[in-house]
């Protein structure tokens, strides 16, 4: 191992590499202005700036009161396979964005080294063998090369994380969905057996007007396929209620608890808690409460970053390798007075003719920055146009619900009055049977639109972001 004198200059390299590294070619990031109008085309509650950021931070605990279902979006947090996907991938892209921060500093690594050849001259062998700890082609980033690669390791980390965040909005959302329609599945259910029952005695009643001569067998088969007709809609509606509850139990990623499912038995909607009224805001509030959003948002810095590190491929790469320790031709004098040095080997490689590689990089870096541009805006239209149905729903659902409850109510009436004319033989058999399936289908409605109104509800607070973490990503250590 030779020692060498210039030691003065290799500090002035090192200093010049230091100054240097500040170097960067990464384009100044700008965010593109949203492709949506300054506000919703509803006026439904979308004033009051401070109440928008207090309602659209309502954590989900907050929001959906009910215990039962807090116990299920609780479970579903704890097993849902697909959050636990999502949380693996941020610990993934940390341990990249660690791999790519490592790159900037020199690796230390122990350096043995032996061999026997012949001597220049003489023909006769002769040994070497060194100890020492070595640097190996540690590239110096006066360029910004290795950083650049370091900054979209970084974005596609915090890009991870908010998709993290994104998927558990969404999870909370489809579990407070698929609560509500198992409510719903029951209190049709319940519907259907009283329907059932009533058709079913309607039968019998009309049997025995037959038989004394009273009826005629045509009022009897009509009286018996309307029943028929119940017993398909039950049956529809219990095979309806096993598949949505399948579709939660793959959502909770367990079996639905047994005291939840006993409780559920008799449920119905009108008794589900009153879930907030929340404002929707500006659509430029999305862009930092949707996590979605601000996942794409990351994936353009990410593409950014990727310009500056193919811009930098086209500069010289400097690597360095040194190496101290001790040197001798005996074994026995490896640690011997006069047998320590060290070696400084500095490298320099400028790109002069790839085959247009470098170009082709740069072309691609650059392309990817405008697709990023184009699933950024888009997440934005998707954001604003989730928001606009909500709202929309929110204007009318409340009118029909309550439209569908007084027709409801006009259908038992006139069941009642159909029922009462048939009685006194003023009215056909077929008039009563067309009454009793007005209610039915009436009925049905109140509950499917109840339903509609409360899904509408959790498709808002989830538009808007609501129980996304509101805490900035950090830097990962």
């Amino acid at each position: 191992m030779t020692k060498h004198r210039s030691t003065p200059i290799a500090l002035a390299a090192a200093t010049a590499a230091a100054l240097l590294a500040g170097c960067s070619f990464i384009p100044t990031y700008e965010r593109p202005q949203p492709p949506v109008p300054a506000a919703y085309a509803s006026g439904v509650a979308t004033n009051a700036s401070a109440a928008v950021q207090s309602g659209a931070m309502v954590p989900w605990q907050n929001y959906f009161a009910e215990p039962r279902l807090q116990q299920l979006i609780d479970i579903a947090l704890a097993n849902n396979r697909d959050l636990r996907v999502a949380m693996l991938s941020i610990e993934q892209a940390r341990a990249t964005y660690q791999v790519r921060r490592a790159d900037l500093y020199p690796g230390v690594g122990l350096s043995a080294n032996a061999s026997r050849a012949p001597a220049t001259g003489t023909g006769n062998l002769t040994n070497s063998f060194s100890v020492g700890l070595a640097v190996s082609a540690w590239e110096i980033d006066f360029f910004g090369r290795i950083a650049s690669l370091k900054e979209q390791a970084l974005a596609q980390y915090l890009a991870t994380e908010e998709g993290r965040n994104a998927a558990q909005v969404s999870l909370v959302a489809a579990v407070a969905n698929g609560w509500l329609t198992l409510l719903a599945d029951e209190e049709l259910l319940d519907l259907s057996r009283q329907t059932l029952a009533s058709r079913e005695e309607s039968v019998r009643l009309t049997k025995m007007r037959l038989d004394a001569g009273v009826a005629s067998e045509l009022d009897y088969r009509q009286a018996e396929s309307l029943t028929q007709a119940a017993r398909a809609t039950l049956a529809q509606q219990q095979r309806q209620r096993a598949l949505d509850e399948n579709a939660l139990v793959l959502l909770l990623g367990q079996a639905l608890p047994q005291d939840v499912r006993t409780s559920l038995a008799g449920g119905k909607l009108a008794n589900a808690p009153a879930m907030e009224t929340l404002p929707a805001g500006l659509p430029s509030e999305l862009l930092t409460r949707r996590p979605d959003i601000r996942q794409a948002e990351q994936q353009l810095i990410g593409a950014n970053a990727n310009i500056g590190a193919a811009r930098a491929a086209f500069f010289p790469r400097i690597a360095l390798t040194a190496q101290a320790g001790t040197a001798s031709g005996e074994l026995s004098g490896l640690f011997k007075n006069g047998s320590w040095g060290f070696t400084i080997a500095p490298s320099l490689l400028l790109p002069i003719f790839d085959a247009g590689r470098n170009q082709a990089n740069l072309d691609s870096a650059r392309v990817g920055r405008e697709i990023a541009v184009a699933q950024y805006e888009k997440a934005i239209q998707t954001a604003f146009r989730e928001v606009s149905d909500a709202l929309a729903g929110q204007a009318t659902l409340g009118e029909q619900a309550q439209a569908q409850q007084q027709q409801a109510r006009a259908e038992a009436a006139r069941l009642q009055l159909a029922d009462l004319r048939y009685r006194n033989g003023v009215a056909s058999y077929l008039d009563l049977l067309d009454a009793q399936r007005s209610l039915f289908i009436a009925q049905q409605a109140v509950v499917q639109v109840r339903l509609a109104q409360l899904q509408n509800q959790v498709s808002l607070y989830k538009a808007l972001g609501g129980g996304a973490p509101d805490t900035t990503a950090q830097t990962p250590s």
